[in-house]
């Protein structure tokens, strides 16, 4: 297949043309940046009026009532009931094979007792409200309903909020369905800056959230960063990433469409093979060349592979490792023998996706973990979407007679040090001094 980079790390540039080929701007340009700024603070200031202005403008619809733009339990449930057996039933597995995983990610209360008395310990709650943004109108993203309200659901948020666009009345059923098995409690159709804006703030119709997840355009994307601050986000996600690492031994045309899978996200998405056989590269991109005029996306793969695909030729898997801690994958595939030796040098990928039979698109739709996970390289210091993201932990202090003494002796010190007599005078009150 032509125009796929390859790679080799006997290159003595290879290193810095890897470093270029993963560099990404996630700025959204100050033209974007001034308008979501103006929908933000119209949003903030005239509350539904702006939601219901920016919806005719935007999704070209006339409606009459902010109260419009909710729409009833009911219609959520019709649509779940209205799919075919074999929908339904994926969604509701997926759900439930997502709750499962979720459930060993529940953090829980803990507390101890020191021998005078005081008690320290930790308290977790769930956050009050969160809100999920969806993208809607042409595109259908039920498995982004599942991955972000699941984990709310386990982590015991009382009150899910989704907003989902509906250009020209435009909804995905699939969608609503997803809403309705996920067990969504409130959903607006509304979308872009707007809806990050309702959500953060709260209207007099919508709800003000404690925290807002999900993915968007670049309007929605800097609409959460400025947002961030006064309401939590889930993170800026960049474009997808693949990277396989293969020792030869898999089917050419597997990884073929591995790659394929995440190229056909969009033009900006990222997918890189590396293998010590070069036999194999060549026989992985007979294989793309073959395969790429099937794709019904084939303009967008094509497109994206050349844009910042690549073919790396490793000296052995332990360079490939060294590569794959380098790039810091989003999805990360040991299509190997042995995996998880391997697995066990990975300090930086969002998921990892063991042997050869185990296809990254698994991880996007059922396996059980969730597949919103870190670009950009951002794995070398963040993790995925979790139950833990929204929980949230305050700290325990309980000091006995005996306690605040002997601490209120070392607070004292320790404030006195920094020239804050207060703090020093209230420690030592309850010490008995």
């Amino acid at each position: 297949m032509s125009g796929v980079r390859r790679l080799d790390t006997a290159d003595p540039d290879f290193w810095g043309a890897l470093e270029a080929l993963l560099a990404w701007e996630s700025g959204a340009g100050e033209e974007v940046e001034r308008t979501v700024r103006t929908i933000l603070a119209d949003v903030r200031r005239r509350g539904d009026a702006a939601l219901l202005e920016y919806t005719r403008r935007f999704d070209r619809r006339d409606v009459a009532a902010a109260a419009e733009l909710e729409l009833p339990a009911e219609r959520l449930a019709a649509a779940r009931d209205a799919l075919p057996a074999a929908q339904r039933e994926a969604l509701e597995t997926a759900v439930r094979r997502l709750t499962a995983y979720a459930e060993h990610q529940r953090l829980s209360s803990w507390s101890y007792t020191e021998r005078d008395g005081t008690v320290l310990g930790q308290q977790v709650m769930p956050l009050d409200r969160v809100g999920i943004y969806v993208p809607g109108g042409k595109a259908a993203y039920p498995s982004s309903v599942l991955m972000n309200a699941v984990p709310a659901r386990v982590a015991g948020v009382p009150e899910i909020v989704m907003v989902v666009p509906a250009p020209e009345g435009a909804l995905d059923p699939l969608v609503l369905a997803a809403a309705a098995v996920a067990g969504v409690d409130r959903v607006f159709t509304i979308g872009g800056a707007q809806a990050v804006a309702a959500l953060a703030y709260g209207t007099a119709t919508v709800p003000r959230v404690d925290k807002i997840v999900g993915p968007g355009n670049r309007y929605v994307a800097t609409a959460k960063a400025l947002v961030f601050g006064a309401v939590g986000i889930d993170m800026i996600a960049g474009p997808s990433e693949i990277l396989v690492v293969c020792d030869g031994g898999t089917d050419p045309e597997w990884i073929a469409m591995d790659l394929f899978s995440q190229a056909e996200h969009d033009e900006d998405a990222q997918a890189i093979l590396a293998t010590p056989d070069p036999g194999f590269r060549d026989a992985v991109e007979a294989a793309m060349g073959r395969l790429l005029p099937q794709m019904e996306r084939a303009a967008i793969i094509g497109r994206a592979l050349e844009r910042r695909g690549a073919l790396i030729r490793v000296r052995d898997l332990a360079e490939a490792v060294e590569v794959a801690n380098f790039i810091a994958p989003e999805h990360l595939e040991l299509s190997v023998e042995d995996p998880e030796p391997l697995a066990a040098r990975i300090r930086h990928a969002g998921a990892i996706f063991l042997g050869r039979h185990t296809a990254e698109a698994l991880g996007d739709y059922c396996a059980g973990p969730n597949h919103v996970l870190p670009t950009a390289r951002t794995a070398r210091f963040s993790s995925p979407l979790g139950v833990y993201d929204f929980q949230k932990r305050s700290s325990l202090i309980g000091c006995s007679a005996q306690g605040a003494a002997t601490l209120g002796r070392t607070a004292a010190t320790l404030a006195r040090g920094e020239g804050l007599t207060a703090h020093a005078r209230s420690a030592e009150y309850r010490g008995g001094k």
